[in-house]
Formats: structure tokens, sequence, C-alpha cells
């Protein structure tokens, strides 16, 4: 898989630019600040609906406009699809396919599959639990785009069954028996079925990715340092007092019937933390209270490992995605975002041991001799102009003025 151009107008610093791209190695090379790491947000945010940078999309509209444009052509197997996205500042976001529109804008996902490594990517480490749920869910989408739909409907249903314990736990502690308070008990058990539901679908999905991740994360992690301790990684659900002692197992393998095991205790922990969530008024249970647990030995790798084994970690998370989704068949666009310069002269040539076989890698780098020479990659020059815009030009072409964008 390769991108073969893509445009963007009005995307972060970008007024209106169009790339034109290929298969093999393209450098994205200047100064910070320029530019560099919206264009590969831009591709990544075509992949996932989401920026690796921020949680919402109006950081990501130019300042002094109204709307964002990205727009990508995606060659996969001898098929190439274009799918572009307008981002609208207050309203609905829209996206095409081949320029029809779609109903929603998670239905082009699946069209282009990328795996992104970023400095940001230190926080799956480092960071709380809510870093490591989005990155096992962006993978879940990239993998089967339904998933999408069925976030989309936990997150709902979540945000529904909270207001109602707010609002029970109000009159609880008031020491009244409301209108609004009664309907809320009353109607709890119709959500809890709700969330039950899309919750074990959810739960479901993750833990048998966990379980397709380990040997790719186990191998990533002592290629990057083979003097460490092993890696592994295991999925800690808010269920696990409710689970079958099987699910305990990080090396089971998941079951047809799984969701219904799943949904079944799901039902019976909401029935157990029932007053103690009309108290606190907040839903104590479900996939957004779990997390993806990271060890180096028997140590967590939260708080026990150094700097070098986290950057390796992290960089063994990315590039297990990268190695499960190549296994199915189809090589994701592989982007490095300035990584070369946070790593050290063995991670930078582990990195490049994947990458150069990669159909395409796009990367960013404020210099050149930072990205490893076994890469061979095409250059290309950022710099911004004047106020936010910017040019993008070839520096390795035969005629080292073309350009393109401003």
């Amino acid at each position: 898989m390769f991108v073969r151009s893509f445009t963007l107008r009005d995307f972060r610093s970008w007024d209106d630019v169009t790339i034109e791209l290929g298969p093999g190695s393209m450098v994205f090379v200047g100064p910070n600040g320029h530019g560099k790491t919206n264009l590969l947000e831009s591709l990544g945010y075509l992949s996932t609906l989401s920026s690796h940078r921020v949680s919402s999309d109006a950081p990501l509209i130019r300042a002094g406009a109204d709307r964002a444009f990205a727009a990508a052509s995606v060659v996969n197997q001898g098929r190439e699809l274009t799918i572009d996205v307008e981002i609208v500042d207050g309203r609905a976001n829209k996206a095409r396919m081949n320029r029809s529109p779609v109903r929603r804008p998670r239905e082009i996902l699946g069209v282009l599959h990328s795996v992104l490594f970023a400095p940001e990517d230190l926080s799956l480490v480092r960071g709380d639990p809510g870093e490591r749920r989005r990155y096992l869910d962006e993978l879940l989408t990239t993998r089967r785009p339904r998933m999408a739909g069925v976030r989309a409907d936990y997150d709902k249903v979540l945000r529904q069954r909270s207001a109602l314990l707010k609002t029970a736990g109000g009159a609880l502690r008031r020491g009244t028996a409301s209108s609004d308070g009664a309907s809320a008990l009353a109607t709890l058990d119709v959500w809890d079925g709700h969330l039950a539901a899309h919750g074990a679908q959810l739960l479901s999905s993750r833990i048998g990715l966990v379980h397709e991740l380990t040997p790719f994360v186990a191998e990533s992690y002592s290629s990057i340092a083979p003097e460490s301790r092993p890696a592994a990684i295991r999925y800690r659900s808010s269920l696990a007092d409710a689970l079958p002692p099987e699910f305990a197992d990080p090396l089971r393998t998941p079951e047809p019937d799984d969701v219904e095991v799943l949904e079944a205790a799901f039902l019976h922990q909401l029935s157990i933390m029932r007053q103690r969530e009309i108290e606190r008024g907040v839903c104590l249970v479900g996939p957004h209270r779990d997390d993806l647990e990271l060890a180096l030995g028997d140590q967590p790798a939260k708080g026990f490992a150094s700097h070098g084994e986290s950057w390796s970690f992290a960089l063994s998370l990315r590039l297990a995605s990268f190695g499960l989704l190549r296994a199915e068949g189809t090589d994701p666009v592989l982007m490095l975002d300035d990584v070369f310069a946070e790593l050290d002269r063995k991670r930078r040539s582990a990195l490049a041991r994947v990458a150069v076989d990669a159909e395409q890698v796009l990367i960013t780098a404020a210099v050149a001799e930072d990205v490893p020479p076994e890469l061979d990659a095409r250059r290309w020059g950022v710099s911004a102009l004047q106020g936010d815009t910017g040019r993008v030009s070839r520096i390795d072409s035969i005629d080292e003025s073309e350009g393109v964008g401003s």
C-alpha cells in the first residue's frame, strides 16, 4: 500500500499544498516549526479519523479558516481509491470516497492503513491508561473498520448512563425521591443491557487483539534491545473479578462465544457495583476503565523502565502493529515523525531494518543525516515562507528548485 498523492487546504499551517509521492522511502527535511509533522498528521487523520497530537479536531483547522480539507489517493495491490475529509468548525465533518459522499466519515476507515511512530509515543509507556486504550482501539478500527461503530455506540451509551447515575446519585444525596431520580433508577437496567452488549463486543475484540499482538511485541522488543529483560503485554479488565478463571491466561486463544460470556460477566459486575456507581455518579465498569499492562521481566514498565527501555517499548508497540498488519497481507504506510533524532544508533538501525522493506515510508527530520543511509530516502525540503504558509520542494531531483504548495 502507498499514497500516490495527497492534498491539504487550510490544514494546520498549510494553506494549499499537493504532493505527489510513490513507493519507497521519502524524508521531509526542514527546521522545527515549519510544518513537517502536519503533513504526516493529515495522513494519520485520514487513516484513523483522529490526530496523534490533539484529542479534538478544532486545532487542525488553520487559524482564520472555518474548515480544513485533507485528501489522499491510495494504491493497494493495484487498486486506487481517493478519500477526503472536510473538517468543519462547530459542525459535523464530511467525507467522500472517489468523490462520492459517504453517510458517515468512518466509512472511509480501512482504505488507508498506516502506522505512525512519533515522539508522543513515549506516553504509551509512561502515560495514563487512556493512551494505551487509544492505541488498541485505533489498531482495531484499522483492521476491522466496523469497530468504529461499536466504539461510537459504546461511548454514546456510556454518556447517557453516566448522566443517569449523576441524576440518581444527586437525588440519593439529597435524601429525596424526585421524579427525575426515580426515573433514572427505573431506566438504569435498560442502559445496563445496552452498555454490556456494546462493551462486550469491544472488550472481546481488544482481548483478541492483545492475544495476536503479544508475540509481535516480544519479538520487536528483543530485536531492539536484546540485552534487556523480555517484554510482555497483558490486558487488564475492570471485569476481572466476574470473568471465568481461563480469561486470566494471557496466552488463551479467544473463543467464538466470548462475547456472550463477557456480556453476562459485564451485567453481573454492573449489578454488584450499582450502589457504588450511584453514590459516585460515574460508571465504574467497562472497557473505558481498562488498561494494557506493559511489563519488562517481572516488573511493570511504567515507573521501572529506564528512558532507553521506555523508548524501546514504545517503538516495539508500533513495530508490532506494523508486523500484525503486514501479516494480514498488506503493508501499511509507515510514518516516522522526527524519531531518529530521539534514538541512539542501535535503535535507529533496528527501526531502519524494518522500514527498508516497507512499501512506503514517510519520514520527517530536522537534519537529513539523522535518517539511516540504508533507507535511501528521496528528500523533500519543507520551509515556511511567510505567516503560516509553507512550501515543499524536491531537493534530490535534477531541478532542485521544483516545488509545490504554499
